[in-house]
């Protein structure tokens, strides 16, 4: 039984962080990849060594990067959901699918995304993404004592 998983198809393979970043940033730059990521460490005083520390140490912004690098900067088609839940280098990519030319990407389609993300954000915080109820939940717990009572701990006292 052959259980050996193929991640040589997946552009991520073999490829080091700081290799990956100096692909991005040479065809980007630092103030393209603030606007669509929203990562701080490409924003001040950013530099490539920086960046890599900053990445190796933090996973979700790693995995962001990642992701965009698959994405955007290699067209590659969106995983599958439960390949999507995996983080982007364990991510198996199917054979027939090959990486493209990079996506071109601008400052206003940046803020225009920024606006929609920030209008789902909104919304979601709002309560209307969830229709069924209030979006607040009320507990079934009741204190009558804790209006009355200064001290907390009085019950147990006795």
């Amino acid at each position: 039984m052959n259980t050996d998983i193929n991640y040589k198809n997946n552009p991520l393979h073999g490829l080091s962080l700081k290799n990956l970043l100096t692909e991005i940033v040479d065809y980007y730059g630092f103030e393209i990849l603030f606007a669509y990521l929203n990562i701080n460490c490409f924003k001040s005083n950013p530099s490539i060594d920086s960046s890599v520390k900053f990445l190796k140490k933090t996973d979700w912004a790693r995995e962001k990067v990642e992701a965009f690098y698959l994405y955007q900067f290699k067209s590659l088609p969106r995983a599958s959901a439960e390949q999507f839940e995996l983080p982007p280098r364990d991510r198996i990519v199917p054979p027939d699918q090959i990486p493209g030319e990079p996506a071109e990407l601008s400052l206003e389609d940046a803020e225009r995304l920024r606006e929609k993300r920030a209008r789902k954000a909104a919304l979601h915080d709002s309560g209307a993404a969830y229709p069924s109820g209030s979006g607040k939940r009320r507990s079934s717990y009741s204190n009558p004592s804790a209006s009355s009572d200064s001290d907390p701990w009085a019950k147990w006292k006795k």
